[in-house]
């Protein structure tokens, strides 16, 4: 009952009773009160226990002593207690007033006058080009204002004698000061020096790279730091230990880790900056930071793990870190320890920190004549099995190049997918977002500097672009793949060469992908789907074991054989401390299966390319140069045009190795070969 009330106030008439009649196209029924109801229409169109509307048809009923009627013309107005109006091109007047006495009025391009007025006698407005004056005023005697290119002045000045301002180009000076004495700022190109604002902080901008090493390791790599500011703050700095204790205490991968912290964080581009040169500097130095630490512990055996990353983080902002003052970083690392739970280890902390500040000066470095490795490794921070191998294969002094070259500062290295975009879109979508970026050494890559997590663009997303090292696009190219081939790529993940095959192939043909873990043929298989690429198959295979029923099927093949990563240190620092003499020669013995098995599936003419990211010479020209031993229906093939015009003459007789701190790009080794 109540629902039944509720909808007779809703529709303004009581809802009828169950034992409505219908007879043809008439039907009558009677209300809950006196109301009776005619609808007139097709044959059958009303409903038993409705409410009477019907499109097309005509009503009428009445309820309570009142009559409605429903109408779709202005001439058929309602009558009873509530008007039914229409939208009219002018106000009701007294020969067509509203039903209810007030009034409705039309938006006109003016105020209205005294030829016009509003029934109300309220005054309505129009948006005029300048303020009103005595010739325009209001109505209600209100100035209104126009939004002006200056402040006003004498001759201008606003009706309520307040000032107004204008966005200017700078900060105000004493010549251009603000009328209520405070400062106006202006976003500067740079963090402000000599130039402060007058609050004493500074202004930040993502500025340009440095045109090379400023003669910091590591200080300019990872972006600017912000000067007297707080940093990232106490976020950032958390996410920066939970990566490093991923990597120190469960051995993962730097580069997943981090990725897979700051996804989670969410943090903004400049704090993503932040943490990204935190972590990778810190881990590039871990062995000097260790040095300096334990130089003011008497048991640094006994340390907490946690608080060991703790004091690695605060010491790297305190020595590699110049703009982070050093009572900051102090502070933070405090507070970090407290908030991971160590209240009772903040005192170690402060102490261990502020007692590093003090010595700083006096600690006492190994010398290179005592002992040649035991200096490398802690000047360089390297494992001394690292050192030692490089001794053993380069020299001291080569081996002192190459560990101590860290890059001018970060960037990464991306190319347009061939297939949806090219290099004047690519150049301005970066240029949209605020990246400096250059062209890179190699011929349609650019180097993305201060980059954040680029996976998280939309262009990314979109399969425009493609997170590559340029000495793997010098690999890839060399396969020299064209439309409608079929070509292995026996080691593929996570898919960066595999996607330009198939780009230079436009898509057709075939471009088998291998690797041995599920997960990274998963990689290939979402790269290819980002990518919008059709004829990539990716599989699960151990491209080590023979396959006789796949001879001579090949157009081309190529193989980036499982390595140390020796030769991209300087970008993934933790695999320096991964390397070890029985480590490189199990690989070896891999790369030999595989070459081995993949060069009976080249065809007759086809092309077999190797390539490593390693720089030591078993795996790279000594294992070509054995496999052509073994294989002697393969010869060398020169990359000539293929390679950058400074890099030519680096190309030896088998093949060409390129270093980072020598080349100025990621160390590979790269050899191309023909089958008779």
């Amino acid at each position: 009952m109540d629902t039944i009330l509720k909808l007779e106030r809703f529709w303004g008439w009581n809802m009828p009773n169950n034992d409505n009649r219908q007879t043809g196209g008439e039907h009558t029924g009677s209300g809950v009160g006196t109301g009776t109801r005619d609808f007139k229409g097709k044959p059958g169109s009303a409903r038993k226990g409705g409410d009477g509307k019907r499109f097309g048809s005509k009503f009428s009923g009445s309820s309570k002593g009142r009559t409605y009627k429903k109408t779709f013309g202005s001439d058929k107005a309602r009558t009873g207690e509530k008007p039914d109006w229409k939208r009219s091109d002018s106000q009701r007047t007294e020969e067509k007033p509203r039903l209810d006495g007030k009034p409705e009025w039309k938006r006109t391009d003016g105020p209205r006058d005294e030829k016009r007025p509003r029934p109300d006698r309220k005054p309505e407005w129009k948006r005029t080009d300048g303020p009103r004056d005595a010739r325009n005023p209001r109505p209600d005697g209100k100035p209104e204002w126009k939004r002006t290119e200056s402040p006003r002045d004498e001759k201008r000045p606003r009706p309520d004698g307040q000032p107004e301002w204008k966005r200017t180009d700078g900060p105000r000076d004493e010549k251009r000061p603000r009328k209520d004495g405070k400062p106006a700022w202006k976003r500067a190109d740079g963090p402000r020096e000599g130039k402060r604002r007058p609050d004493g902080k500074p202004a930040w901008k993502v500025t340009k790279p440095a045109d090379g090493a400023d003669g910091q390791q590591g200080d300019a790599r990872f972006g600017q730091d912000r000067k007297n500011s707080p940093e990232a703050g106490l976020a950032a700095r958390r996410v920066a230990l939970e990566t490093l204790l991923d990597v120190s205490a469960r051995d993962a991968y730097a580069q997943l880790a981090l990725e897979k912290h700051l996804k989670s964080a969410e943090l903004d581009l400049r704090d993503t900056a932040f943490v990204t040169r935190m972590v990778y500097g810190t881990i590039e130095n871990r062995i000097s930071l260790d040095y300096r630490i334990n130089q003011v512990l008497e048991k640094p055996d006994e340390l907490d793990p946690t608080v060991r990353e703790i004091l690695r983080l605060g010491a790297y902002q305190l020595f590699y870190m110049d703009r982070v003052p050093d009572m900051a970083a102090t502070d933070e690392s405090v507070r970090l320890t407290r908030v991971m739970g160590m209240e009772g280890l903040t005192g170690l902390v402060n102490g261990v920190l502020r007692n590093m500040i003090r010595e700083k000066e006096n600690i006492e470095w190994p010398k290179p004549e005592d002992d040649p490795v035991r200096y490398l490794s802690i000047m360089y921070s390297a494992p001394e099995a690292l050192c030692r191998m490089l001794i053993d294969r380069f020299g001291e002094h080569e081996a002192m190049e190459i560990l101590r070259y860290r890059q001018p500062r970060l960037y990464e290295s991306v190319r347009p997918n061939l297939m949806r975009c090219d290099d004047q879109r690519m150049r301005r979508m970066f240029a949209d977002i605020g990246y400096t970026f250059e062209p890179g050494l190699v011929s349609g890559t650019y180097r993305v500097y201060d980059p954040g997590d680029l996976v998280h663009l939309r262009g990314y997303q979109n399969g425009l672009f493609v997170i590559q090292g340029e000495s793997s696009v010098i690999a890839a190219r060399a396969v020299g793949a064209k439309p409608g081939q079929t070509i292995l790529d026996a080691c593929a993940a996570p898919g960066g060469k595999t996607a330009l095959i198939s780009e230079m192939m436009q898509d057709t043909g075939r471009v088998y992908a291998w690797d041995t873990h599920p997960h990274r043929v998963e990689l290939i298989r979402s790269t290819a789907s980002r990518l919008h690429l059709e004829n990539i198959r990716p599989i699960c295979r151990d491209a080590q074991e023979p396959r006789p029923e796949q001879a001579n099927t090949l157009d081309a093949a190529i193989i980036d054989a499982p390595c140390s990563g020796s030769g991209v240190m300087s970008i993934k620092p933790d695999l320096k401390y991964r390397i070890t003499p029985e480590g490189v020669e199990s690989l070896a013995g891999i790369q030999a299966n595989i070459l081995n098995a993949v060069a009976d599936m080249v065809k007759p003419g086809g092309t077999l390319v190797y390539s490593t990211c390693s720089i030591f010479p078993e795996e790279n020209e000594l294992q070509v140069t054995a496999f052509l031993e073994r294989h002697p229906e393969y010869r060398v093939s020169q990359l000539g045009e293929l390679l950058p015009e400074a890099l030519r003459p680096l190309e030896g007789e088998h093949g060409i190795q390129l270093f980072a701190h020598r080349d100025n790009i990621d160390g590979f080794y790269i050899c191309r070969m023909i089958k008779a």
